[in-house]
Parts: C-alpha cells; structure tokens; sequence
C-alpha cells in the first residue's frame, strides 16, 4: 500500500494516528477535514480486514460529490482495487465494504454492522436530531474484532455551539480527542481565497469557517473577549480566604458567581445556579464556606421593599455577609464593556471545570434584536451576576486597576 502517495497535512496526520475512540478535526473551510475523514476511513478498512466501515454525511448528493469521489481518489492511491455500487453507495474491496449512508433520516440507519464510523459534517443537522443520528451509528458500530476499537470520528467546520461543542468541549473525557485546524493550515489554498471569506462573513463567521472556532452564529456575543483556553485557571478556593460572591436575583433561577481576588486578578472559583430564592441561596452560601468572610456584590435592585418588610439585601446582611452594591445597578453596556476589558488584559480567570454554567454563559450569550445582552437562553443569570461583582471590584470600590 503506497500511503506515501497520500500528502496530508499535519492536523490530518494527528487525526489520522489517533486511537482515541472519538476524535474531532474541526476546521475551517477547505482545511482538509473531509480528505482526512476518507483517508483515515480507508485506512480502517485496510486495517479491519473482513470488517466493514461505514462514512456518514447529511445528505445523498453529498455522499455522490464528497465521499464517492474522494474513496475513488484515495483507494486509487492506495493501489487498492475497488468496486463502487452507485445505487447503493456502497464501495466493494478485497478487505471488506465502506458503507456510505445519509443521516438525512436516522431511523433508517438499520441492517448493517461496522467496526468503525467517520460522521462528516456532523453540525449541519440540528442538535436534536444529532443526537439521534450519534444513537442509530453508534448502534451499527458492533463489530468485533482483534484490535478493533469501534472508533466513531467526526470531521467538520463547526456551526455554533451545536453537537460538537457539546460532545467534545462541554463533556470531554479521556476518550475522546478534540484537533482543530485553520484554513490557513492549507498551503494549497490561495490567500485571495481567504481574502474573499474575510470581507464576505461577519467576525464571528470568519472565526469558525476559517480558523474552525466554536462561536455564536446568531448574531455578535455579548462577551466576545472571553476565550476558554486562554482564560482558564486550576486555581481553587483557599483556606479562610476573603469571597467576593456576585448574586442576581430570580426566584427559581438565582445565581452566584464566586470570585477571589490574587495580585491583582479576579478568579472565579466557584458558582451557585438554579438556585429557588434568597433564603436558600443564604444557606447554601454558608454550608459550602463556612469559615470564609463574604463580600456580596448584588443586583442593586435587591434593596427593593418586599411584602414582608425584609429586602433581598437585608436578609444578606442579616446572615453576617458585607453587602457592597451601589444605589442603582451600573448601565448594562458600562458592565458588559468593564468585563470585557478584564478579559482582554487578562485581569480575570476563570477555573472551567467548578464554573461551567458561567463558563458556558460567557461563551454563548448573544445580543437580542434590540441590541441588549439577549435573556431567552437562560445565559443572563450567571453573566450577571459575575458583571455586577467585577464591575463593582474593578469600578466601585477600586480594589483593582486595569491601568
């Protein structure tokens, strides 16, 4: 098998080597992700012999123009004989069969098993049915064999945070492997090309069909600063150590967001969510850090009279908690614009695995028709809350300088 024939670029060589039982390539576009599916596919087929494998793509055409055309090129290559039935997408070789089915319909993924499953593509459907498509091939990928590990790969330029994010970002475990890969990574790809993508898609397109980055498609984040990777630290909580908690009010749906300050950087460490209303909140605060003293920075607007006479803002101070909050809560555009500076000159961590809702808020929260921080996705509750503490650190009591 003359696999010298094959010029791969390096992220289609990592994907390729991989054993992990799931590994991603996301890339941007013309990054090489579906040459990379194929050949990997190919080479399980030669691996497996007798075993068959199957590539999945959203749609039949696709399958005609995309995979068939690229098996012809690759087996070719390969110097492996081959015989393709076009009614039925299925490719013939002395080693077994690639089996190529749509996901169009994932109740008709029926009747076949494999060894090993290539999904490209694999954020065109939505979410839901995703899900679905990842049951009925996972289903079909039984084989067994020596040396076989029913490996499910996907390849794809990603589409917001859709299936991928939350299958390789949101619940990533040691089995998995997620690579990514710019169009620029490409040498053959001309930079008019790139050029042309640039000055036709927004900043957020631009992100992921070019450099294969995880974004809000929809419209422009509220909290474009914030980068996973970049952001994140191990750092946890210290003994007796002094909590800034920024706190939005919502019965049901209260948040708190727990905040450290250390030369200087605010950290988040911690968080409190889908919590039922003030009282709870007060308890829970103080059965997880009993021996901490606790700033509160809330929604100014809990200083509001209630019915019984307490307001959210007397109930803190009357379990021992310093309230520090300003008469009226700041303009929305001044605290999203002072997060955002945090973030950009890395004034602000935060640890991503004990805060993934705010995590997960600050990625994905988009700007609504109006051009306000949009509160149909439930993503407002933990931004702001850690808004109002960051703003009120940085900005009321000037505690820290972004100078």
């Amino acid at each position: 098998m003359k696999t010298a024939n094959l010029k791969l670029l390096k992220h289609q060589v990592e994907f390729i080597q991989s054993t992990y039982r799931h590994t991603g390539l996301v890339g941007g576009f013309r990054s090489g992700k579906s040459h990379a599916g194929i050949v990997k596919t190919s080479l399980k087929k030669l691996q497996y012999t007798g075993i068959n494998v199957a590539y999945y793509l959203p749609s039949y055409d696709l399958i005609d123009e995309v995979a068939l055309v690229g098996f012809e090129k690759v087996l070719t290559q390969l110097g492996v004989e081959y015989e393709i039935n076009f009614s039925k997408r299925n490719i013939s070789t002395d080693f077994g069969k690639i089996i190529c089915r749509s996901m169009s319909r994932p109740e008709r993924i029926i009747g076949y098993e494999v060894g090993y499953s290539l999904i490209d593509e694999a954020d065109v459907p939505p979410k839901d049915k995703m899900k679905d498509i990842m049951r009925a091939v996972l289903s079909r990928n039984s084989a067994k064999f020596p040396g076989c590990n029913n490996e499910t790969d996907f390849v794809s330029t990603p589409e917001g945070f859709k299936f991928l994010y939350d299958f390789f970002v949101k619940n990533m475990n040691k089995n998995k492997k997620l690579i990514k890969a710019r169009t620029k990574d490409n040498p053959f790809i001309s930079e008019s090309y790139i050029q042309s993508l640039i000055s036709e898609y927004t900043k957020e397109r631009v992100s992921a069909y070019l450099n294969g980055e995880f974004v809000n498609l929809a419209s422009g984040t509220v909290y474009y600063s914030f980068n996973r990777r970049q952001h994140h630290t191990s750092e946890t909580i210290n003994e007796k150590e002094l909590l800034y908690i920024g706190m939005d009010f919502n019965i049901e749906h209260m948040a708190a967001v727990i905040l450290v300050i250390r030369k200087g950087q605010i950290m988040a460490l911690g968080e409190l969510v889908g919590v039922y209303d003030t009282i709870q909140m007060i308890k829970l605060i103080k059965e997880k850090y009993p021996n901490h003293p606790v700033f509160v920075c809330p929604d100014a607007s809990g200083d509001n009279r209630k019915s019984s006479g307490k307001t959210d803002h007397d109930l803190l101070k009357q379990a021992t908690f310093r309230v520090l909050t300003p008469k009226k809560n700041p303009a929305i555009k001044d605290r999203v614009n002072v997060l955002n500076i945090a973030l950009q000159k890395d004034k602000l961590k935060v640890n991503t695995k004990l805060c993934p809702f705010f995590t997960e808020a600050l990625e994905q929260q988009p700007y609504d028709k109006h051009g306000q921080p949009d509160k149909t996705t439930g993503h407002d509750h933990t931004n702001d809350a850690g808004g109002y503490a960051i703003h009120q650190i940085i900005k009321g009591k000037k505690l820290i300088s972004l100078n």
